[in-house]
């Protein structure tokens, strides 16, 4: 039997690569998602995507440098056109806001390729239950099943693999 499949968006990969935060909240955050990548991710197929690579390779150099190492065996998805037209849909029938492209496009994205989790911290625009039936319409209308999205602490490891 095949492993379930996760996308792993930017903030996970953030998240993972930090250094520990003094927000508690945060450091709480950054504690579940290195244990969740110690203890379940061999559980799952994992993929990102051209957009991760390149959100993760910007801003300070070395932290860039550990966030690419920690995804250098990971399967890279294509930006592909379909992609970019269910991004494009997600914008246009207001289930994202103009100025979150690139979060639509990782939707897109784990969409597009069939991917069942996108894995994530980014509540604002991704892991935001008041946009997620209006994500889910817009892919299944566009012939999509958009994929469970989720932070790491949802995402236990005890039932897989």
């Amino acid at each position: 039997m095949p492993k379930p499949t996760v996308y792993i968006e930017t903030s996970v990969l953030s998240y993972l690569t930090a250094r520990p935060s003094r927000d508690i909240i945060v450091a709480g955050q950054q504690q579940i998602t290195s244990e969740w990548w110690e203890n379940s991710k061999d559980g799952y197929t994992l993929f990102v995507s051209a957009v991760v690579v390149e959100e993760a390779s910007s801003g300070n150099v070395e932290a860039a440098e550990r966030r690419l190492e920690s995804i250098s065996e990971v399967d890279v998805l294509e930006v592909t056109d379909n992609a970019i037209q269910l991004a494009a849909l997600l914008i246009q029938k207001r289930a994202m806001p103009a100025k979150a492209v690139q979060d639509a496009l990782h939707i897109a994205i784990a969409s597009v390729n069939r991917i069942q989790y996108l894995l994530t911290w980014n509540y604002k625009h991704i892991a935001n239950a008041t946009m997620r039936e209006a994500i889910n319409q817009i892919c299944r209308e566009a012939g999509y099943t958009a994929p469970v999205i989720c932070t790491p602490a949802e995402l236990g490891g005890e039932n897989v693999g």
